[in-house]
């Protein structure tokens, strides 16, 4: 016949717990060492002290580093030369392209400027030309005007109308004077003078007075036709007023 089983203690009772006072460890404890929570950090601690020693054992046993010298090779120190040589060969180029585009410049400038210059000067040579034709047509027009006005006042003043008729063959004042004194002579400088013993008629005393036809219908009554008359006949016959004049004085006619 079985024993029933009282526990694997000797009373076959469970010992009553002992609860610890605050402040104070159990036997149990005390034996067992440090906690589960306070053996974490200290593993942790250990780890990285483990590891920082391996690091330094291994720092001090790699070989120290040293830097190893490059020597280029022959046909690279060539090639590098030569791209040094086209280098200084393309800024010596690029200054000389320079310097040639700035002289360029300065040549282009300089005809630019000897250009508007001669436009210049040809511009300003033809106002002058201008003005100068303009000057010359406005004195041809007041000669012509003052012309115009002693032949319409040629009745009443005639002397002034033969000096210049006379001028208008290249006479000057010396032979106006014979011519002057000539006429003064015959005539009087009257138009309508008439030789009632000759039939002389006019100015220059035409004889006959219907010869001075050959220069206008009109010779009876106006002065310019008959003085024109007697100046031809003169330059015909003596050549120059004074030559008619000394043979008037010479054989009182001429």
């Amino acid at each position: 016949m079985s024993t029933a089983y009282k526990g694997r203690h000797a009373g076959g009772e469970h010992p009553a717990r002992v609860v610890p006072k605050a402040g104070t460890a159990s036997a149990g404890t005390a034996s067992a060492g440090p906690s589960h929570q306070a053996r974490r950090p200290l593993i942790s601690a250990a780890a990285i002290l483990v590891v920082a020693g391996v690091c330094a054992a291994g720092a001090s046993q790699a070989p120290p580093t040293t830097t190893a010298s490059f020597t280029p090779s022959p046909m690279a120190a060539a090639q590098a030369t030569e791209l040094s040589d086209n280098s200084n060969d393309t800024n010596a180029a690029l200054a000389a392209a320079r310097r040639s585009g700035v002289q360029r410049a300065s040549v282009l400038t300089h005809q630019q400027a000897a250009a508007a210059d001669v436009e210049a000067k040809a511009k300003i040579g033809a106002a002058i030309a201008l003005v100068r034709a303009r000057a010359v047509a406005a004195e041809k027009v007041a000669r012509d005007l003052a012309r115009q006005g002693l032949l319409d006042r040629a009745q009443s003043n005639p002397r002034a109308a033969g000096r210049l008729l006379a001028a208008d063959r290249g006479w000057g004042d010396s032979q106006f004077g014979c011519l002057d004194s000539l006429w003064t002579k015959e005539s009087g400088w009257r138009w309508n003078a008439d030789n009632a013993g000759s039939d002389a008629y006019g100015i220059p005393q035409a004889l006959p007075g219907s010869k001075m036809a050959s220069v206008g219908s009109d010779w009876a009554t106006n002065p310019i036709t008959q003085i024109k008359w007697g100046l031809n006949y003169i330059a015909g016959r003596y050549g120059t007023p004074c030559s008619a004049w000394d043979q008037s004085r010479a054989v009182n006619w001429y």
